[in-house]
């Protein structure tokens, strides 16, 4: 079950092969077995997520399911606020700040059945190529605990790669999903500006928005290419808050005909040479 895609699991628990309480106790007991070692997750919501997968499994027998994620877990990068859990940014000062709601994207996932198991480690402040700081101390990469996960979102994609995670939330402004997804192998996606709102994320001049740094993008992170696309299809859209999210639908992923699309590319953008692998 560990290293399931999100999908399958939706599938599973969609099905009656698998509870949600039983999806999300194997998660915890996961992040329980691995998080000393590679200190990834940084806050758990144990109590609340056995008692949200209870419900969820209970509202399946009804008939009622919540969405296309319903029982799935899902953890967030901790410059996301999220309701009743503490979001630091990794920052000392920030150590007891808990806000009163959750972000847009966070938000999003759960309202379609996803339940929150924790927060993960970041840099502090939320930005930088490594996964350290003066509060939750370094996060390892699960590969090579001598090595780093990369960053920002390092604590993120660590988590997922080790399997106590099935999907995840990251940010990325300059790289901050993309390479920690790649040293940790796991899949990412920077979407186009304006396509998932900014509400409730945060930096270290307060709320990140309309009239904050454009480069910045909120990103789900899973161990496939279907699981990302699932939940980008959740996140997306205005939220009514986010001034620069346009009130556009997004596109309908199934129907795009690769057969005949052009992708362009370089390989020397004068500052550093790939290397031959990539």
């Amino acid at each position: 079950m560990l290293l399931v895609t999100a999908t399958e699991l939706a599938r599973l628990i969609r099905d009656r092969e698998l509870s949600a309480a039983e999806v999300v106790d194997t998660h915890l007991a996961r992040i329980d077995e691995v998080n000393g070692t590679i200190n990834a997750v940084v806050q758990i919501a144990a109590d609340r997520a056995r008692a949200e997968a209870q419900a969820a499994d209970e509202m399946l027998a009804r008939g009622t399911p919540l969405g296309p994620l319903h029982g799935i877990p899902f953890t967030a990068k901790d410059n996301f606020e999220t309701a009743g859990i503490v979001t630091a940014i990794g920052a000392v000062e920030r150590a007891d700040v808990v806000p009163a709601a959750d972000a847009t994207a966070v938000a999003r996932l759960r309202r379609a059945g996803a339940i929150l198991l924790g927060k993960t480690n970041c840099p502090e402040w939320g930005g930088g190529i490594e996964t350290v700081n003066e509060l939750y101390g370094r996060t390892n990469n699960p590969y090579d605990v001598a090595r780093t996960p990369g960053g920002s979102s390092g604590g993120e994609c660590a988590i997922i790669a080790a399997g106590g995670s099935p999907l995840g939330l990251g940010s990325d402004s300059g790289g901050s999903l993309r390479l920690p997804a790649a040293w940790c192998g796991v899949v990412t996606l920077k979407p186009t500006a304006q396509l998932v709102p900014l509400t409730g994320v945060l930096d270290g001049r307060g709320p990140l928005g309309a009239l904050r740094d454009p480069r910045t993008q909120v990103g789900p992170v899973a161990r496939s290419v279907a699981d990302v696309a699932l939940a980008l299809r959740v996140i997306a859209g205005p939220d009514g808050r986010d001034a620069a999210v346009p009130p556009v639908a997004m596109g309908d992923l199934d129907s795009v005909e690769l057969r005949g699309l052009r992708t362009g590319f370089y390989l020397d953008n004068e500052i550093f040479e790939p290397t031959p692998e990539i």
